[in-house]
């Protein structure tokens, strides 16, 4: 999506500093991959710090030269999510993305049967991590010339389902924080409208190799690849701020 078909090194993420949420699952990986063959340079963290020096290692491994670091962080403290701000900010010199890909499902056969337990670990992993990321991010993005801050939400936060209460409403919860960044983002740009972008990317489900291959007779109908969630990620930095801020970008059929 930069436009040259390759994506080596040229394109409005050239040069770029951009830091992941998230970044050792799949879909993680997959952006990390994606980022640094843009030429960004690219810092992941995730709570899992096994996974994400695999996933650290193999965006390094497929991408010579490009810079791609990982370190866990406690997204749920706000005062480390500043901290990791800050270094960020101070070794690279700029920030210019957060990309948030935390995430977790927990749903239930029926809405009666939904414990409020699920809820609890829910509004952690999808609401506290976007408030905290936002919070500690916003102020370096401003600064950049190219800020965005992307959360992968789902459309269950538009159309929840009976058994999918807790899920779809942190997910909603989240995409109204998101939204509550992009105007803050507006008015900070004055009727210049603007510099930096606050967007929303929805998908149905993400499905990846892994899962194909444990069920080789699922059609995965809807879902969105982990690649070409990533694909769509590295999009955003190609469109103005203007355009993309504030908005939902569906990667799915609008319900």
């Amino acid at each position: 999506m930069n436009g040259n078909g390759t994506g080596e090194g040229t394109g409005a993420l050239e040069g770029a500093v951009v830091a992941v949420a998230g970044a050792a699952g799949p879909a993680g990986r997959a952006t990390l991959l994606r980022l640094a063959e843009a030429g960004a340079t690219v810092v992941g963290c995730d709570a899992h710090p096994e996974r994400l020096a695999e996933a650290v290692d193999a965006a390094r491994y497929a991408h010579g030269g490009a810079t791609v670091t990982g370190e866990t962080v406690d997204l749920l403290d706000l005062d480390a999510t500043r901290d990791w701000a800050k270094r960020t900010e101070a070794e690279f010199g700029r920030v210019d993305g957060l990309v948030h890909l935390v995430g977790g499902w927990r749903g239930s056969p029926t809405f009666q049967e939904t414990a409020l337990s699920d809820w609890d670990a829910l509004e952690k992993l999808l609401i506290r991590t976007v408030q905290s990321t936002s919070l500690a991010f916003q102020e370096a993005l401003e600064r950049s010339d190219r800020g965005r801050f992307l959360l992968i939400s789902a459309v269950g936060a538009s159309k929840p389902t009976a058994g999918n209460a807790a899920y779809s409403a942190a997910k909603a919860a989240a995409e109204a924080w998101t939204l509550a960044l992009g105007d803050a983002f507006r008015k900070a740009g004055g009727e210049a409208g603007p510099r930096t972008a606050s967007a929303i990317l929805v998908v149905k489900a993400l499905v990846n190799d892994a899962m194909r291959a444990e069920r080789p007779n699922a059609k995965f109908a809807g879902f969105t690849d982990v690649a070409e969630l990533a694909e769509a990620i590295a999009g955003v930095w190609d469109r103005p701020a203007p355009e993309v801020n504030g908005r939902r970008l569906w990667l799915t059929p609008q319900p």
